[in-house]
């Protein structure tokens, strides 16, 4: 069944470039009639000379099978440039295929397989399907050709030599299948040890500074050398099956010449066998010498190909949970006025018992400007989170202008929210293109407008190429509060009707996040602002603020009013109070 299933997906693979694959077979085929057309050629020559010797026949004969070996040599150069382009063409197809599907998933399928092992994935899996297409289709194809036209001619010579010499075939098949399931399940261990390694040095280049600061290279060190070991030790357990298989094959298919030899020799002095008929049945067995002993070569590819298709159809096959539904609403962003509204929402994060949102509900109006606070795992990011739909939510509980937003156009509603997450995650390019990378062709005017709304101008300027400046990967050469300014003119830009800041400005002082906060929401066409935060400070120029706490909002009002009610505000701002007269 799982086979069956497997050869499905190849099939499916290689119907987009089926004229190619049939051009490749076509002409192995051609390839594998002339190989026998030439020893037959051979064999006549050969009992046509042993009657009446000609140097002429001999001259004509050598032309013949010049031309036609030359005109094999071009065939098979052209049936592996064929085959060899489409294991190429469906490499190609594949990793775009696994891109774009990944676009299409949402964050928390990354929250739960790593990165190190989709890029494994995306890369040498996809590498052991394309050798599965290009190299195994091809020496599949040679064999099954090899064998199918060379035996008739071979029992036509001689029936009971063909067999004799066959005979040692049955157990080399044999070989084959007893060792088939051992290379598939060594082949899974060595890619699963590949993807473990390939986390692992992801992971710790990514975290280089935190790995120096507290000196933990040794540490590493061992841990990579542990999985390396562990690497080191699948693929010599394959190598050792791979090479205990390989030369039973090849010794195997040898013997096949060695009984022709002998039993050849024996009947020509015999007289019982002519010397044209022996030195064909030699030609016939070394022809099938050679893909014979590829078999093994060619059930490795094809053992790593069958596990690579399913590490790839179990990234494939899973289906987006948030996506746009059939009755879909398409909303432009010039309709949009930015009101939003929650009637008892919950949310659940799966496998928790705990909801992380317990019946919150709310009117945010359009242009105003609400900050979130409240103690950590009280809510606040996933609810941020839930408003452009990064979570798999239930219909009838989020509205956008009163419009449910699982019924929105992703695209749309998207377009229609502007969110600076916590992590303010920038591309290893300069900051002009950082900052217009949801708006690419804007000029460089408006770049700097919105750098300076986001108060981060004049330390671009100060840098020695400015708005050109390679930011390096994850804007690494960017202090904490610079990536995250950035990060905030990147949303301004694309010009919003609502804006999310998710703790956006963690690591900027209370008084630049406070002139941020009022260039945000001041202008004739204010943009609705959700600015979830720590900074009390920042948080009290707010229109409104809603304060959190275990999932529910237990207060909302401006500061003044919340600061007259004995609730969690007033503590916390108390505790504000006492931590800036300690600094």
């Amino acid at each position: 069944m799982a086979n069956s299933r497997r050869l499905a997906k190849l099939g499916a693979y290689l119907r987009p470039h089926w004229q190619e694959a049939t051009f490749g077979i076509l002409a192995l085929l051609t390839v594998n009639g002339l190989g026998v057309y030439i020893p037959w050629l051979i064999r006549a020559c050969v009992e046509k000379l042993s009657k009446t010797f000609s140097w002429y026949e001999i001259l004509h004969y050598v032309v013949i099978i010049i031309l036609l070996s030359s005109a094999m040599w071009l065939i098979r150069m052209a049936s592996r440039i064929w085959l060899f382009g489409v294991g190429r063409a469906v490499e190609f197809d594949l990793k775009q295929r696994i891109f774009e599907h990944l676009l299409k998933l949402e964050p928390a399928y990354f929250a739960s397989n790593t990165i190190g092992d989709l890029i494994s994935r995306a890369t040498s899996d996809v590498e052991n399907i394309k050798r599965l297409l290009g190299f195994a289709v091809l020496s599949l194809a040679n064999t099954l050709f090899a064998y199918a036209l060379t035996l008739p001619v071979m029992l036509l010579i001689s029936v009971d030599l063909t067999l004799v010499s066959l005979a040692v075939y049955p157990l080399m098949f044999f070989l084959v299948h007893l060792f088939s399931n051992r290379l598939r399940q060594q082949q899974t261990v060595v890619q699963e040890q590949l993807s473990d390694i390939s986390e692992l040095i992801q992971e710790d280049i990514s975290g280089i500074a935190l790995i120096k600061i507290y000196a933990q290279e040794e540490n590493e060190r061992r841990a990579f050398a542990k999985k390396n070991q562990q690497l080191l030790k699948a693929n010599l357990e394959l190598a050792k099956s791979r090479n205990t298989l390989f030369p039973l094959i090849g010794g195997l298919a040898n013997i096949s010449s060695l009984i022709i030899l002998w039993l050849g020799a024996t009947r020509i002095s015999a007289g019982t066998l002519a010397v044209g008929d022996f030195l064909a049945l030699l030609i016939y067995v070394e022809r099938l010498v050679f893909p014979t002993a590829l078999l093994g070569f060619t059930i490795t590819a094809y053992q790593r190909g069958e596990v690579s298709i399913d590490r790839l159809e179990a990234i494939l096959s899973v289906t987006p949970k948030i996506e746009d539904t059939t009755d879909v609403i398409h909303l432009s962003k010039a309709e949009v006025k930015g009101s939003l509204t929650a009637k008892n929402f919950s949310y659940s994060y799966p496998g928790s018992t705990t909801p992380a949102l317990d019946n919150v509900s709310f009117t945010i109006n359009p242009g105003e400007t609400v900050a979130i606070v409240g103690a950590i795992g009280s809510g606040k990011t996933t609810l941020a989170n839930a408003l452009p739909r990064l979570l798999d939510i239930e219909p009838g509980q989020l509205f956008l202008d009163e419009l449910d937003i699982t019924k929105i156009a992703l695209a749309d509603l998207r377009g229609a929210i502007a969110y600076v997450p916590q992590d303010s995650f920038l591309f290893s390019t300069t900051i002009k293109n950082n900052i217009r990378y949801g708006e690419p062709d804007r000029e460089q005017e408006d770049v700097e407008t919105v750098a300076q709304l986001a108060q981060v101008h004049s330390e671009i300027n100060n840098f020695p190429q400015q708005y050109e400046t390679i930011v390096g990967e994850r804007g690494i050469t960017l202090s904490g509060g610079q990536r995250q300014r950035t990060a905030l003119a990147r949303a301004m830009l694309v010009d919003a009707p609502v804006l999310i800041l998710d703790d956006a400005l963690s690591s900027v002082d209370n008084q630049t996040a406070t002139q941020i906060l009022k260039n945000l929401s001041s202008g004739t066409e204010r943009k609705t602002v959700v600015f979830i935060t720590h900074q009390l400070s920042a948080a009290a120029a707010a229109d409104r603020i809603f304060v959190m706490d275990k999932g529910k909002i237990v207060q909302i009002g401006n500061h003044l009013e919340l600061l007259q009610q004995q609730g969690l505000y007033r503590t916390l701002w108390s505790q504000h109070q006492v931590e800036e007269l300690l600094r």
